[in-house]
């Protein structure tokens, strides 16, 4: 028989169509089965509903996805002004507790663009739409030409994501409006954008489970993307209790 593959939480968003519904796009699942060999149990966001303490013992891990909505500013003491439509309260709501239960758990926790974002101020970190300015192409651009939108970044020499690709300089997508204003207390920055040295990957390691997030969308390119496929690859290890060395400064949860 064998061995029983890890259960990895995936966070759904809200969506509203005809109905209220849970979503996650299928992008996110299909390389975690296939990359870090994971099994796939969809997390609702829905805060009254969610049993955080029971979740945080039955997942093996978790993936904040990245989503249409934005991080309500409130959650990080920001005065930008986010649309109604624009925010997800429960999802912000699940996330933030979830992810706050996995990691004193020791169990790792990944993010992707809004899960990065989530993930940062999770830490105490701050957002700002001004510094993702040139980062974005809005939804008027058909779907696929927003993914088309690339940037080149420099991965930091001693960070996890540089040692598993075997890289110090990539090109990633870049679809997101909001980026990192203030890193959030103990996260190590793995790398930045080439261009205006925005944050776009950091890690920590803080009750020995591992927290890696990245701003770009490497379930989209990954396998034309060394660091995309690096992520999967360490969330693979992560999963099975093969942890890297501690960063300098080890991270608190906020």
């Amino acid at each position: 028989m064998s061995a029983r593959r890890p259960v990895v939480g995936v966070l759904c968003c809200n969506e509203v169509a005809a109905r209220p519904v849970q979503v996650v796009a299928s992008r996110f699942v299909a390389p975690l089965d296939r990359l870090a060999e994971a099994t796939v149990v969809l997390v609702p966001a829905l805060a009254e509903a969610s049993d955080v303490a029971g979740l945080s013992q039955l997942l093996d891990g978790l993936l904040l996805t990245g989503s249409r909505s934005h991080v309500s500013p409130e959650r990080y003491g920001g005065a930008e002004a986010v649309a109604e439509d624009q925010r997800d309260r429960d999802r912000d709501e699940v996330a933030l507790r979830l992810s706050a239960a996995m990691i004193e758990a020791g169990r790792p926790v990944f993010g992707i663009c809004r899960g990065f974002q989530e993930l940062n101020v999770l830490f105490g970190g701050t957002l700002s739409a001004d510094c993702a300015g040139a980062h974005h192409r809005g939804e008027h651009w058909p779907f696929d030409e927003q993914f088309d939108h690339r940037h080149d970044i420099e991965l930091h020499p001693g960070g996890r994501l540089a040692r598993m690709s075997g890289h110090r300089r990539a090109t990633v997508n870049s679809v997101h409006e909001q980026g990192v204003d203030r890193l959030g207390t103990g996260l190590a920055v793995e790398a930045v954008a080439s261009d205006d040295g925005l944050v776009e990957a950091f890690s920590a390691e803080p009750c020995g489970g591992t927290v890696m997030a990245v701003q770009w969308h490497p379930e989209w390119d990954v396998a034309a993307c060394a660091p995309s496929r690096a992520f999967f690859a360490m969330m693979h290890a992560a999963l099975r209790g093969q942890t890297g060395s501690q960063p300098a400064g080890a991270a608190r949860i906020t």
